[in-house]
């Protein structure tokens, strides 16, 4: 399993956590917790990201998502949640938000 190195993935999670929460939410429910009210991605890796998820009975549990292309280099995981995140939209027919 390759990984990116603590700066990067620091990073990712950073932004997603503080300017994607709302993304985190679509993504989790889209893949498997349809009840999740709330959802932090604590951890990735070349094969997918890992989010710590919350759901509306206050039940706390770990979902992790492959990605749904390779993912080698830092510009690649931007790609790969973008393309969760608006396959996601289309399984909960949701309109995806412009970027």
């Amino acid at each position: 399993m390759q990984s990116f190195p603590p700066e990067i993935v620091d990073a990712v999670l950073r932004h997603m956590n503080s300017d994607h929460t709302d993304d985190n939410l679509v993504i989790v429910r889209a893949n498997g917790v349809p009840d999740a009210v709330q959802a932090t991605m604590t951890a990735l890796d070349a094969q997918g990201g890992t989010w710590r998820v919350v759901t509306a009975d206050d039940h706390a549990t770990d979902v992790r998502i492959p990605w749904t292309i390779p993912v080698a280099e830092r510009a690649d995981i931007r790609k790969a949640v973008v393309l969760l995140y608006r396959s996601a939209c289309r399984t909960l027919g949701i309109e995806p938000r412009t970027e």
